[in-house]
């Protein structure tokens, strides 16, 4: 046992020595936050400028809804029915951005629907609300009451304006959490490809110079793989230790000094208008400036950091054991280090294919192949990680602990079968990598 740690200890020491350590550990969340930044600063959703259609078969607004016109904003008028289908899919139509539907009903229910082909601004959402809610206000003082407008609005109503996106009206896309799941499976499959590609390197060259036979002379082959593996491990959790904190203490930071106020905007679109709001200028006060996007409150208030990490260090350790297995055999049977490489490709298709359903899971949460994906090794982290985002519906949760057992219960197996390959072939020089021999090493004893 001692000479394992031994083996682990300089594992570590000369790999967190490196510079490629030091530039991947503070640079890389450097350049992730430097990413993470652009898109809180420039992904706001949505055109500055809007043509709305507004489909009135009451002619209940009269073809007006602003006494002047908005720069940001124009309106044209329909009295008659359009299907939400026919909007998104007619020619004539396509020059519209939105529809906004307004029937007999607004009056009492206080509910309209704007169908929108690119999700708009935060701004753009709270104009469309506050243009349709002060013309109806003006049209229900004249109808129905004798007050002024002014007496009416102390104990009018907010009119409810429900955004939907044309070509998905009843949300039925994949929850956009999911990509933060997807995030953290490809963050898995990074690390574990550079940290295999480490593994490698180490038993390839230690072979290739015959170093490891003097190693061997006192460690046995299975502790010696067994301490490269380990060590190296170490320094990939040392790192992504490091990332996790950098990354945390920057998104603080940007949260509390730069993006504070794109925050408090969230519940603006939902609220009534106060009484001082009393024209479109005054309205683009409110609203000016950086205007939230979804991804910020993505990132700020929906995500479960504390669940998210907890499951990310398993899932990557237990991924790192299984696919390092892999790794670890290739540098042992390979004749030569050129020998060796060539058998990266299969590996690196199997990461792949990973990345590949974690996409698939994005789009289709509950099919019959994301629960396929979800229980195979090679896949299960990433998917995971995706739903685990999303959320498990309630007496759901023992697929991710399922998941989980499948990852680790395949990385015994593959840890034994490395165990193998290292012991029989780590010693073996100059030939080539054939499956008859593989099998054979597989069958000696040990």
């Amino acid at each position: 046992m001692r000479n394992l740690w031994l083996i682990a200890q300089r594992e570590f020491i000369e790999k967190v020595k490196s510079r490629s350590f030091i530039l991947t550990a503070f640079f890389g969340p450097i350049l992730l936050l430097a990413v993470l930044f652009g898109l809180f600063k420039f992904s706001d959703n949505g055109k500055k400028h809007w043509d709305v259609l507004i489909t009135d078969p009451t002619g209940l607004l009269e073809r007006k809804m602003l006494p002047n016109q908005d720069k940001a904003i124009n309106y044209f008028f329909l009295e008659d029915y359009v299907e939400m289908e026919t909007f998104r899919d007619a020619k004539m139509y396509q020059k519209f951005d939105a529809l906004v539907e307004i029937n007999e009903k607004v009056l009492t229910n206080k509910t309209a629907f704007v169908f929108y082909r690119q999700k708009p601004s935060l701004k753009l959402q709270t104009k469309i609300q506050y243009h349709s809610e002060r013309r109806l206000e003006e049209i229900m003082v004249k109808r129905f009451t004798k007050l002024s407008i002014a007496s009416f609005r102390k104990i009018k109503q907010p009119l409810n304006v429900a955004f939907r996106n044309v070509y998905d009206p009843f949300d039925e896309s994949s929850d956009v959490r999911g990509w933060v799941g997807y995030f953290y499976g490809l963050l898995i499959i990074g690390f574990v490809f550079l940290y295999g590609m480490t593994i490698l390197r180490s038993v390839s060259q230690e072979k290739s110079n015959r170093i490891i036979e003097i190693v061997l002379g006192s460690v046995s082959p299975r502790k010696l793989m067994a301490g490269k593996i380990i060590g190296i491990g170490i320094t990939a959790i040392i790192q992504l230790i490091i990332w996790m904190l950098l990354v945390a203490i920057g998104l603080f930071l940007m949260r509390e000094f730069i993006f504070q106020n794109n925050l408090d905007l969230t519940a603006m679109v939902n609220v009534q208008m106060t009484e001082q709001v009393k024209n479109t200028t005054l309205l683009d006060q409110l609203v000016r400036g950086d205007e939230q996007n979804d991804f910020l409150n993505l990132i700020y208030e929906r995500v479960q950091f504390g669940t998210m990490n907890f499951y990310f260090v398993l899932f990557f350790l237990a991924s790192y054991l299984f696919y390092g297995a892999f790794f670890t055999a290739i540098g042992a049977t390979a004749g030569s280090e050129s020998d060796g490489q060539q058998f990266i490709v299969p590996i690196l298709l199997l990461l792949l294919i990973s990345a590949y359903s974690g996409y698939y899971c994005l789009n289709n949460p509950e099919s019959d192949l994301t629960y396929f994906f979800q229980y195979l090794p090679f896949t299960a982290p990433i998917v995971a990680m995706v739903k685990l985002a999303i959320g498990y519906e309630p007496g759901t949760a023992f697929q991710l602990y399922l998941s989980l057992f499948s990852l680790v219960l395949g990385a015994v197996i593959s840890l034994n079968i490395a165990g193998r390959l290292f012991n029989n072939g780590v010693l073996q020089f100059g030939h080539r990598i054939r499956l008859s021999m593989i099998f054979n090493w597989l069958k000696r004893k040990q």
